[in-house]
């Protein structure tokens, strides 16, 4: 039967904004977003991130009244990074019990306890040389690396983080921090897995944010070449093979056919990262007129919602909240 126009019209519904609402496939609702705080140990005030206007660096019990403040506003909850007094080549202060992250869980928890708080298990921040590992022979040591994250992320753990996240991309550290984490019965702290995070030029304005640039060659033999699909979904199998409990497409907007895939090849939460280059680019523009900031903010979100993200880590997720109220 031909059901083509005018006997099909598709405009019947899109004739007002209730019949729009009905029919509406993706939903965006502010408990799917995450927001970041970056906590540091040597301010004693706010700290303005230039590169990402509206973004600050916070002092700890600035960071504390932040978390608290986003999760009453609906928001998932929170994921930390932090930055150190003192940093070394082996990122000494990561693992550190009483190290600004792990202060800054401790804090919050005691605050709102029931704030899911998710914390960043790398070691780029607390490097001198930036890189997200042991330096050996002017490379990162892999094996050498993920014994020290197995550390780091139980530290999290004892402090009392819900998930952490490790986003090294080393391999075999999914498994090895999960090892670690059961052995020592921390068997509910769950792990969100940066499963497929790529080499990417976005992540430029967190750098400044968080002081993690490297001081020398760049990150490509660890994280993922953009041109590359197929090996994500292989990168995704492992960490789900090795125990991760929630996987992520790092970042999102250029990668929105990668978290597809992903959601049609795995059954696990998948979280996308819609990281601070993206954030930026939409602020500055919006800022100089080119477009309005919350229409394109939620076009944004709301693709990768479609693509198939379950959760969105968005450093617009505050004001995504006041959007939707």
């Amino acid at each position: 039967m031909n059901m083509a126009y005018p006997i099909s019209r598709m405009r019947r519904l899109r004739i007002s904004p209730a019949i729009r609402r009905l029919v509406r496939e993706t939903d965006l609702d502010v408990s799917r977003l995450i927001y970041p705080i970056f906590v540091s140990e040597t301010i004693t005030g706010p700290e303005a991130v230039e590169a990402m206007p509206g973004i600050f660096r916070l002092p700890l019990r600035e960071a504390v009244r932040k978390a608290v403040e986003v999760f009453s506003l609906g928001i998932g909850g929170i994921i930390l990074f932090g930055i150190p007094a003192r940093k070394d080549a082996r990122g000494t202060e990561a693992a550190n019990n009483d190290g600004i992250i792990q202060k800054a869980v401790r804090e919050i928890k005691n605050a709102s306890p029931e704030i899911p708080v998710i914390t960043d298990v790398c070691l780029c921040e607390y490097t001198d040389h930036g890189h997200c590992g042991i330096i050996k022979d002017n490379n990162v040591d892999n094996d050498a690396t993920v014994e020290i994250l197995a550390e780091v992320a139980l530290s999290h753990a004892r402090s009392g983080a819900d998930l952490v996240a490790p986003s090294d991309m080393m391999d075999g550290r999914v498994g090895t921090i999960r090892r670690a984490l059961d052995a020592n019965g921390f068997h509910g702290t769950g792990i969100m897995a940066y499963a497929a995070k790529y080499c990417s030029a976005f992540y430029g304005p967190f750098r400044e944010a968080a002081g993690s640039a490297p001081t020398f060659g760049d990150r490509k033999t660890y994280q993922m070449d953009p041109a590359n699909a197929r090996e994500a979904l292989r990168e995704i199998r492992l960490d789900v093979e090795e125990g991760a409990d929630i996987i992520m497409v790092k970042p999102a907007l250029s990668y929105l056919d990668i978290i597809a895939r992903a959601r049609s090849e795995f059954d696990l939460p998948l979280a996308a990262y819609n990281v601070s280059g993206e954030y930026s680019m939409a602020r500055m523009a919006a800022a100089a007129g080119l477009f309005d900031e919350k229409r394109i903010v939620l076009e944004i979100l709301t693709s990768i919602r479609r693509a198939g993200a379950d959760i969105i880590i968005s450093y617009h997720a505050p004001d995504v909240a006041g959007w939707l109220e």
